[in-house]
Parts: C-alpha cells; structure tokens; sequence
C-alpha cells in the first residue's frame, strides 16, 4: 500500500492520473496538456505502468494511455475527498 501512495505522491503523476480519467492520451498529448517535455511524460508513464495504474495500447505508429481500471481514480476521489475535508 505504501508503493501505492508513494506512487501516487507526485504532483506530475497525480496529474497524468486525472488527464487519463477524461479521456485516453498519447505521451504527446499528454505533454502538451501539462506543459512538459515527452521525456519527462514517459518516465511518469514507466512508473504509474510499473504500478499497474495505466495501461497502454498501440494504435498505428503510437502509444495510447488510459486508466489500468476505475479503482484508480475512485482511491484519488476518496483521498481528494478527505483533504476537502481537512481544508474546510
């Protein structure tokens, strides 16, 4: 569990998470949405694969990403969801 949140600690990855949420991306998608260079998205990407919490697919001459499975975010609703609490 502690791998899980340690994973999940970052603020790049955190956002990766929610883009991934609305809508399946490719890396350069991805980067432009969050104002970054590709490498640096691939890396997250390693680490939230290597964490099973996206998964990819190959369409043509690209990867796409999405969300390995709807447990992913409802973990990030139910965290976000405490920290709303704490701030009120």
């Amino acid at each position: 569990m502690s791998k899980l949140f340690k994973v999940i600690s970052d603020p790049t990855r955190l956002s990766v998470l929610f883009l991934l949420q609305k809508k399946e991306c490719s890396v350069g998608n991805i980067a432009i949405s969050l104002d970054m260079e590709q490498s640096a998205i691939s890396h997250q990407l390693k680490t939230l694969k290597d964490a099973r919490l996206v998964k990819s697919r190959r369409e043509g001459k690209s990867m796409l990403y999405s969300l390995d499975d709807l447990h992913v975010f409802s973990i990030l609703e139910q965290v976000l969801t405490h920290v709303n609490e704490l701030e009120k």
